[in-house]
């Protein structure tokens, strides 16, 4: 079988504004990341009320992503991402002007609401462009990823004033990637098709691998960071060293993603099935290797890097399974999917320790998160059967 090779080209005015703003919005969203637990120690919550405000934010994303596949026959992409920006700006400002409970909760469901809109519609955005959609979702993910890095690093600085003085700036930031939106390609909404594919849409072979893709990687990311740290902390590491090992885990996620952007469709269902077993294997051991701090971190470097993989293949893997106008729509439940994991596995390994030791617990989760490669068959068939759907249009 030949692999199709895409030209080279030059990245075009959409591809930097896209890449321009996805950068910007992350950095505010890491900022906050760090920014907002800080301020609620700050004013007075305690451990358990900020575990509820921050999972307020979560529901509101997953809420949110289950309704944007309608929105996006309705509204343009761009717009999702231009809203975003905007509604991130307001969380950010609130909070850094009052840290009371009410603006507290805003604040959290308008994050929320940003992240389900940002990501669905600079994704969406990015596989309608001409090419291969693996390779644009690779350059959103990429920065995105660097700019969820360095924006964590920019609250520690700023937070030093105060945390609301952070917040102030991850406002201001917020608001500064809106401007990259007027530079965006203005594709119209996505089409109604009938009998495009029949059945629900997450049903779908493709669209179900991308979604497992979804949850696997999610479910990676929520572990890593909640129960990781707190494993490696059991065992006898400083902070230093556990933020180190975290930081390991980050920076290789994202590797993965700019190595997603060299896999070629005809290979898309084989690293689909490899990332998915070497994720969860990779964190399932790394409860058991926790006591030594080199073997930990080479088990979380492997497994950050398959986990990175796994979140650009499977928004790619979902939407080149279905109709390009069903393509918005695959996105947004592999994205609801992500989301859902991200905030259930921490919940399913607390669930766990009651029973067993969160070394253990840990190891079930990794060897849970790998049972998604079962349905490589079933996703190779998909693919073929679009690429023979994707003839038919063009003829």
């Amino acid at each position: 079988m030949t692999t199709h090779r895409y030209p080279r080209r030059l990245p075009t005015r959409d591809t930097l504004a896209a890449a321009g703003g996805a950068a910007l919005f992350s950095c505010a969203l890491g900022l906050a990341s760090v920014a907002l637990p800080l301020l609620a120690i700050e004013a007075g919550y305690d451990a358990v009320q900020i575990g509820v405000l921050t999972a307020v934010s979560a529901i509101a994303q997953m809420v949110s992503r289950l309704g944007l596949g309608v929105v996006m026959r309705v509204l343009p992409d761009w717009t999702l991402v231009a809203g975003a920006t905007v509604v991130l700006a307001a969380s950010n400002a609130m909070v850094a002007v009052s840290a009371a409970v009410v603006p507290f909760v805003v604040a959290q469901l308008l994050q929320g609401v940003a992240r389900a809109c940002f990501w669905t519609g600079s994704q969406t955005h990015a596989v309608r462009r001409e090419g291969s959609s693996v390779k644009s979702l690779a350059a959103v993910n990429f920065v995105s990823n660097v700019g969820l890095l360095l924006g964590p690093l920019l609250a520690g600085v700023l937070a030093a004033r105060s945390p609301a003085y952070a917040l102030g700036w991850g406002a201001a930031m917020s608001a500064l990637a809106l401007v990259p939106t007027v530079f965006m390609d203005r594709l119209r909404p996505f089409r109604r098709v009938k009998d495009a594919g029949g059945g629900q849409l997450w049903r779908r072979p493709g669209v179900a691998a991308g979604c497992w893709a979804g949850v696997t990687a999610g479910a990676w990311r929520g572990l890593v960071g909640s129960y990781v740290p707190v494993v490696l902390t059991h065992a006898g590491h400083t902070s230093t060293v556990v933020g180190a090992l975290v930081a390991v885990a980050n920076a290789t996620s994202v590797g993965g993603s700019a190595i997603a952007g060299r896999t070629s469709r005809a290979a898309l269902s084989r690293a689909f099935a490899v990332c998915t077993v070497v994720t969860g294997v990779s964190l399932g051991v790394v409860g058991f290797l926790a006591g030594n701090a080199w073997l930990a971190g080479v088990a979380l470097g492997v497994s950050g890097l398959a986990s990175g993989t796994l979140q650009t293949l499977g928004p790619a893997i979902a939407s080149d399974s279905v109709h390009p106008e069903e393509r918005g729509e695959a996105i947004a439940v592999a994205g609801t999917f992500r989301a859902a994991a991200l905030f259930v596995a921490p919940f399913g390994v607390a669930g766990l320790v009651l029973a067993i030791p969160l070394s253990a617990a840990i190891g079930v989760a990794g060897l849970l998160v790998t049972a998604p490669a079962l349905t490589v068959t079933r996703l190779r068939g998909a693919l073929s059967a679009s690429d023979h759907e994707r003839q038919a249009i063009r003829e």
